[in-house]
């Protein structure tokens, strides 16, 4: 018997707060493939699709290959937008005929206008399609809406363990592995879900949730236990799953599942005060960087694209203007017309140039630079993880004022230094760098500085999760509330 593989890549994180709609040029700009995407260099939601054909053609297995669409995070994605690269994804299964395996390449934090849950209902769809005997399995991002819709329809699903994302590769080969033990009838996975009730930012860099980390895995040792995922959710995607969960996966043994999946949300439960990070003020951030020695990373936590924020606010940039710190670089803002503008003065060119805030409220005012302009970097790039990301034209403007920023015409949020070594920067000439983004930088930044730390800004993904303006979300959580909101199994 030749096993048929079907493999797809559908999604975006949605912030359902964002002003930004999600269309098809967002996704032409991130990710947009029909069919071909393993013929390109992998980007990091291709990436899975990469590895599931090289592992099925090195065992004989038949690869179907079809839609890898992946849009930057915004707001809700049109409606038309989802239904057609969907409906594409079911066509092409459809036209596929006879499947044993689907492998789906999901964000799992997908809402469009009229859909809260584009991954349930697309598991679903395929579902319909393939019949009960077929083994349909998504990985997803940590930061993902665990549904009953995606539980009910799904063999299995897996998340990524590590925040920043580094184990994407790795979480795809534990799904195809699963997959095809399955479908040779070597395993019978079950899932167990429970509800953590809990909303915040859990890093794995943080020594305590990195033990988190580690006893996942000494769980996967235990027999009958096939995967054991935290799925820590979305904080800014209102909809009534948004509370991280805890799953396992079982060899059929859910009684056993159960079990497990309660000791690990009893853990992260009673660890959760030790597994958030601590933020800063901008004017904290600002003098701790002033005061250390060496160079510290300020994350703008509120202001990451990778979140859905627009990441051209100027909090930080107007504040540390104010004050005249100096030796400081701000990056990356996404500001295309202040990019047209610097490529056509050129580089040498001195200019006043007006800065970020044109999003709306939560980016602040524009801000004006007497600079010059040090470097222009057409088609610029950064690495992540096994990947590069396309940033589109990167502007290198030294501040006349001491302050330094680097502008994009693509929304992205800075992921390694070499985005910057590309444009001629030496990050370790500064005495600090603000960057736009939640973690993801940290894998990069983290052997070059002395310090890191995260700023509590405003922005349109503020960390401030108490207060989060949900009218979806169905369970009480923490912080919110204190809890308990289940009796513990000890």
């Amino acid at each position: 018997m030749v096993v048929r593989v079907f493999i797809a890549c559908l999604g975006t994180e949605t912030n359902t707060f964002s002003n930004l709609p999600t269309g098809w040029k967002t996704f032409e700009e991130t990710m947009l493939f029909y069919g071909d995407a393993t013929d390109n260099e992998p980007n990091t939601f291709s990436l899975p699709l990469h590895i599931w054909r090289k592992r099925s053609e090195e065992r004989n297995y038949e690869v179907i290959e079809s839609v890898a669409a992946f849009a930057q995070p915004g707001g809700k994605t049109l409606d038309s937008v989802y239904e057609e690269l969907r409906d594409r994804v079911l066509s092409d299964l459809q036209s596929a005929g006879e499947v044993d395996i689907v492998l789906l390449s999901l964000h799992g934090a997908m809402t469009a206008e009229s859909y809260e849950d584009c991954e349930g209902d697309l598991i679903s769809c395929i579902r319909k399609i393939v019949g009960k005997e077929a083994i349909v399995a998504a990985e997803l991002d940590l930061h993902c809406s665990i549904t009953p819709t995606m539980v009910e329809n799904s063999n299995f699903l897996i998340t990524f363990k590590l925040y920043p994302h580094t184990d994407i590769g790795a979480r795809a080969e534990e799904v195809f592995n699963l997959a095809s033990n399955t479908a040779l009838g070597a395993v019978a996975p079950r899932m167990s879900v429970l509800d953590c009730h809990m909303i915040n930012k859990f890093r794995t860099s943080n020594p305590d949730m990195a033990k988190i980390v580690s006893h996942m895995e000494e769980l996967e040792k235990e027999d009958g236990i096939l995967s054991v995922s935290f799925a820590h959710g979305f904080p800014w995607q209102d909809v009534p799953f948004t509370t991280a969960k805890v799953l396992v996966v079982s060899d059929g043994n859910e009684q056993k599942g159960n079990a497990v999946a309660a000791d690990l949300r009893d853990r992260i439960w009673t660890a959760r005060n030790d597994l958030v990070q601590p933020t800063l003020s901008i004017d904290d951030a600002l003098t701790s960087i002033s005061e250390k020695p060496g160079l510290t990373i300020m994350a703008d936590v509120a202001d990451n694209a990778g979140g859905g924020a627009p990441s051209d606010s100027t909090f930080v940039l107007a504040r540390a203007l104010e004050r005249g710190d100096k030796n400081l670089l701000i990056a990356y803002f996404w500001d295309p017309v202040a990019v047209r503008i610097a490529v056509e003065a050129g580089e040498g060119q001195e200019i006043l140039i007006r800065v970020g805030g044109k999003t709306g409220p939560s980016s602040g005012l524009p801000v004006d630079i007497h600079c010059t302009i040090a470097a222009i970097k057409e088609e610029a790039s950064q690495t992540f993880g096994d990947t590069k990301t396309p940033m589109g034209t990167a502007v290198w403007l030294r501040g006349h004022a001491g302050v330094d920023v680097v502008l994009t015409s693509k929304r992205t949020q800075v992921f390694h230094p070499d985005g910057m070594t590309c444009l001629g920067i030496d990050p370790a000439a500064y005495k600090g760098i603000v960057v736009k983004s939640s973690q993801h930088f940290y894998a990069g930044f983290e052997p070059i500085a002395e310090e890191i730390g995260y700023i509590n800004a405003p922005g349109d993904i503020p960390p401030d999760f108490a207060d989060i303006g949900f009218t979806n979300v169905s369970n009480p959580f923490w912080p919110k509330e204190t809890g308990p909101f289940w009796q513990s199994e000890e």
